[in-house]
């Protein structure tokens, strides 16, 4: 297989309005990356990856699941095998992956930055396709920050609690010879998990100890949690992400929500619903914290974790056993919105839905709270998780165009812990460019390329930095 019969420089653009709108007004934006899960530490300290398998399978949870799906011992997964046998068994189920969307993620990233163009990973190519990576990798340009440049990274979000120090973030910013932001995104999940006693009163511990304050009350803990927030707008925070499995919006008393956070912080267990009481008590709270740093807050929704009670108790969170969950969430999250625009306290917010099904009500929920201060105030997210495919993201991509102002559009994220992840964005690109030329084809919008190219420019990058208040220069200028 070749470049000229695979992912070409023209992948996923079938007209001439296409391929004129990715190559003139798309490909050359930076990448703006406002919602992803890298280690901080890797940019800090510049990290230097051993090998393909420290860069691109350790931690990922993508993979994991397909390898398993293909067959494959958990022990090349996330067990003691050596990192060639892991790598040798994720080549060997790509192969497999074909229509799969990590089958063209895959090719994308061995082509950017490794430059292979002329194979396709598989068993018989592994070896070859190692080797010539990880020479690459052993390079200063291939380090964490080398690639980053390599990419045209110009600003990442990663995803941190309450409790980090953001160190790393500090360092970044002190290096003038990096011109790469790397800004903390406030990510107070743990402030929720009221239901988990024993991890729950660890984590306050935590709490307690960087803000110098008591968290013995639920006011206390508010107060620790604004103190931290200042840090974090110290250290450049300028987005809030929530991570839910449903919209929280209960009826609560706050006299018995002090009560319930009182007998958890002495270590009893909340039924399920002095626990709901409770983290819809704190979401309220949380997104009033929101709209007072003046940040932007990212809601997250859906997704049921941890499914596999065996592999949890193995392998813990994050290890690839989290799907689409189905519950009803329409009047809870208009309720969690509403209550906040009560006040004219609703901050600008970002909604991601995990469940295609519920996009068009995602869509139009957006469209009941924008109030005329912020051009598209309520997103409705880009395609997330199981749905960043292309069928995902078009699908998004249709119902934001139907319901609302696709021209307004913040565009995509890597929501991802790799570095070789940011071809997602070029993926994301071609998709637009190609929905935009093909309606340039059929007469169903105007063939201007100025016109057009400008919003594909302000979808791609404009839209996002000035959404997110983010410092960063035309690159147009």
């Amino acid at each position: 297989m070749t470049e000229s019969t695979f992912i070409t420089e023209d992948f996923l653009l079938t007209s001439e309005y296409a391929r004129e709108l990715y190559h003139k007004y798309a490909k050359p934006l930076p990448i703006v990356d406002f919602h992803c899960h890298l280690p901080p530490e890797h940019v800090a300290e510049d990290y230097q990856f051993a090998n393909m398998t420290d860069i691109w399978l350790k931690g990922d949870h993508y993979k994991w699941r397909l390898m398993r799906a293909n067959g494959i011992p958990e022990r090349f997964c996330t067990g003691n095998a050596s990192d060639w046998e892991k790598f040798s068994k994720w080549a060997a189920t790509v192969p497999y992956l074909v229509r799969n969307p990590a089958y063209h993620w895959t090719h994308l990233e061995l082509r950017k930055p490794f430059g292979i163009t002329d194979s396709l990973l598989g068993p018989q190519t592994a070896k070859t396709i190692w080797k010539k990576c990880n020479e690459m990798l052993a390079t200063p340009e291939f380090s964490a920050r080398g690639i980053m440049k390599h990419m045209n990274v110009a600003l990442v979000c990663t995803t941190d609690d309450p409790v980090d120090s953001l160190e790393a973030h500090l360092k970044t910013a002190e290096d003038q010879d990096f011109p790469i932001q790397m800004l903390p995104t406030w990510r107070p999940d743990k402030a929720l998990a009221i239901e988990h006693t024993e991890s729950f009163n660890t984590w306050l511990d935590r709490l307690e100890e960087a803000s110098g304050i008591a968290c013995a009350s639920f006011d206390g803990l508010l107060e620790a949690l604004y103190t931290r927030a200042r840090f974090f707008a110290s250290r450049g925070c300028k987005v809030a992400d929530h991570g839910l499995e449903e919209p929280y919006a209960a009826d609560f008393s706050l006299t018995e929500v002090r009560a319930v956070f009182s007998r958890t912080r002495s270590g009893k267990k909340p039924n399920a619903d002095e626990t709901h009481a409770y983290k819809s008590a704190m979401m309220q709270e949380l997104g009033l914290l929101n709209h007072e740093m003046g940040w932007a807050q990212q809601l997250h929704l859906g997704p049921i974790r941890n499914t596999n009670s065996r592999m949890f108790a193995a392998l813990g969170p994050d290890s690839g056993f989290d799907s689409v969950g189905d519950q009803p969430m329409a009047k809870s999250l208009a309720r969690m919105l509403d209550r906040l625009d009560r006040q004219d306290r609703l901050a600008r917010t970002v909604l991601y839905t995990i469940n295609p099904a519920l996009n068009m009500m995602f869509a139009t929920m957006t469209g009941n709270f924008q109030d005329g201060t912020v051009p598209g105030k309520i997103q409705f997210g880009s395609g997330w998780w199981f749905n960043d495919q292309l069928d995902g993201m078009r699908q998004q991509l249709e119902t934001l165009s139907q319901t609302g102002l696709i021209s307004r559009f913040i565009g995509m994220l890597t929501d991802s812990r790799s570095f070789l992840s940011y071809p997602r964005h070029d993926y994301f690109r071609r998709l637009l460019c190609e929905l935009f030329g093909n309606d340039m084809v059929r007469g169903q919008l105007p063939t201007s390329l100025n016109h057009m190219g400008q919003i594909i420019r302000d979808i791609c990058y404009y839209n996002a930095v000035s959404y997110f208040g983010f410092d960063l220069p035309d690159p147009n200028a």
